[in-house]
């Protein structure tokens, strides 16, 4: 599949990040160094970290495959380039005026220790739920399509390619701490970019251009359109416009992988600016990772590409970017694709590994032993990274008997159920100074609790499951999406019975941690009209977009 010109690609790209990851993992001699580069990181490490974080290889492969399969309908979750937009305008300055090292510690500022414990357990749960188990899974279906015999069998491949890449990127992590992962994450994508444009572009050539996409779609515009009926079975119109905003502000507003970049800014400016430029990158999935999967597609069914069908005839989602690359690319351009696949993994690993080692050590491990030393600090956050890559590599062969729907779609509806009570909490003691530790403590445990069981049901009684007990299979077959909205109500609606019953808030977890006592001043000296007109072009891309795929075809 890859000739030796591609495998040089490849060579030279480790070269690159070997020589960035060196450079980045000297002076690592405090805890600030090592989880937020020490406070002085610029806004475009910053905003490249945002993009290249998020676009992991469940993107590139999860994402086309539901295009392929399902087409538009994703691009609802990849245009929240908007909700990026409220990280850098609202939550940043709360996050930054505050001084802490992670997300939950603000929980804590905020309500109290309870619902810091609540956040920190859930988030390392979710992170092998779904982001260190997918991303992983998602990688290692590269290596088993484009390098089927390398090392024996497709099988042989899937193992190897996994537990490498894991190791490799555990391995810089754990040397480099966040600033190895911002500065990797420049170089990665760039090369992501560019490769998945790459394959864009060669994938409209082979097919005769845009207007044969567009032809191919009104065959079937039910399959393709942006816009669902309300009685499709996944991605119903007002499903989308419910859940869809709840599981992206707690993604890009609330979660420690993503507002790390941000907390690692020397200033406000910086960390405001770092958001709007990962907002602006946001905006670019859409074309490059979902596009490319209605293109296969249309190409499967021109029979210029042969990709693997299922036992109904469907072809595999999940195996159309791979197989594009294997098939369309020339040598060398190959090369530079599966290295932007092997970035995009790599960077999301170590975001995550990095994320996750923090949360691990500074919401739990220095809360149950405070004296810890700095120094302390830092060899149990390495310690934790390797915990979680454990963790991932096990859950691996339990992915496909779950992800039948695809990966992407496994991903968003696991958000789905982890994300309402998250959201409301945040948005709750934002903007609402009566709302108190108990209520949050509440909205968290018992929304969490109703999260797990509508996916523990969901997973046994199902549509095409067991369907005995009733009660229990019409739970199953609810939509994620209603679900979703249905709980972040529950959530919203219990945080503010429990905390208008309770007592009111300390004076101290007030003061400058909601919108009405926060520093306004502050926050005014933090932006200009730069910051105003960027944010005005974001936008208007966002609904450009929005706009032209809803009438395309």
């Amino acid at each position: 599949m890859l000739s030796s010109f591609d495998w040089m690609i490849i060579g030279l790209y480790f070269l690159f990040l070997i020589s960035i990851v060196s450079y980045a993992s000297r002076n690592q001699k405090t805890s600030t160094d090592y989880f937020l580069a020490g406070r002085n990181v610029g806004f475009f490490a910053i905003g490249a970290s945002i993009f290249a974080s998020n676009i992991g290889s469940e993107h590139i492969v999860g994402l086309a495959g539901q295009g392929a399969s399902t087409g538009l309908a994703m691009a609802h979750y990849e245009l929240h380039a908007w909700i990026v937009v409220l990280l850098a305008w609202i939550f940043v300055p709360f996050y930054y005026q505050s001084k802490v090292f992670t997300v939950p510690e603000f929980l804590e500022k905020r309500f109290g220790k309870e619902p810091r414990w609540i956040l920190s357990i859930v988030s390392l749960v979710a992170y092998v739920l779904t982001k260190v188990s997918v991303t992983v899974y998602a990688g290692a279906l590269v290596f088993q399509t484009l390098l089927p015999d390398t090392f024996g069998t497709p099988q042989n491949a899937f193992w190897i390619g996994a537990i490498t890449t894991v190791t490799l990127t555990g391995l810089y992590t754990i040397a480099g701490g966040l600033r190895a992962v911002l500065y990797s994450d420049l170089l990665q994508t760039i090369i992501l970019i560019i490769g998945s444009s790459a394959i864009t572009y060669f994938g409209l050539k082979e097919l005769g251009g845009f207007h044969e996409l567009q032809t191919f779609a009104s065959q079937n515009v039910a399959q393709y359109q942006l816009w669902r009926p309300l009685s499709d079975p996944d991605f119903p119109w007002l499903g989308i416009l419910i859940a869809s905003p709840i599981v992206g502000i707690w993604y890009w507003c609330t979660d420690q992988y993503i507002v790390q970049r941000t907390l690692a800014a020397k200033d406000l400016k910086t960390a405001r600016r770092g958001a709007l430029l990962g907002a602006f990158f946001k905006i670019w999935p859409v074309m490059i990772f979902l596009i490319p999967g209605l293109i296969g597609a249309a190409l499967n069914a021109k029979g210029i590409l042969d990709i693997n069908k299922n036992t109904n005839g469907e072809i595999i989602g999940d195996q159309v970017f791979p197989t594009m690359v294997a098939t369309l690319l020339p040598e060398g351009l190959r090369g530079l694709v599966v290295a932007g696949i092997i970035a995009a993994l790599m960077s999301s690993l170590s975001s995550l590994f990095n994320s996750t080692a923090t949360l691990f050590t500074f919401d739990i491990y220095k809360k149950l032993r405070p004296m810890v030393s700095d120094k302390q600090l830092v060899f149990v956050g390495r310690i934790a990274t390797l915990g979680v890559v454990i963790l991932g590599l096990m859950w691996i062969p339990i992915m496909p008997l779950i992800s039948e729907g695809g990966l992407y779609q496994y991903l968003q509806s696991v958000q789905g159920y982890l994300a309402p009570p998250i959201t409301a909490v945040f948005l709750l003691g934002l903007f609402n100074r009566r709302i108190n530790n108990k209520g949050a403590t509440w909205g968290l445990s018992l929304g969490f609790l109703l999260g797990m069981t509508k996916l523990i049901i969901q997973a046994f009684f199902g549509e095409g499951k067991i369907t005995n007990p009733n009660i229990l299979a019409y739970i199953g077959d609810i939509n994620f999406l209603y679900f979703s909205g249905i709980l972040f109500l529950f959530c919203t609606l219990l945080i503010c019975l429990v905390s208008y019953q309770t007592e009111l808030p300390d004076k101290n977890q007030i003061d400058g941690l909601t919108y009405q006592t926060i520093n306004k001043e502050a926050i005014r000296e933090s932006w200009d009209q730069k910051d105003i007109y960027a944010t005005g072009v974001i936008l208007g891309l966002v609904l450009a977009i929005y706009l032209y795929f809803s009438f395309w075809i």
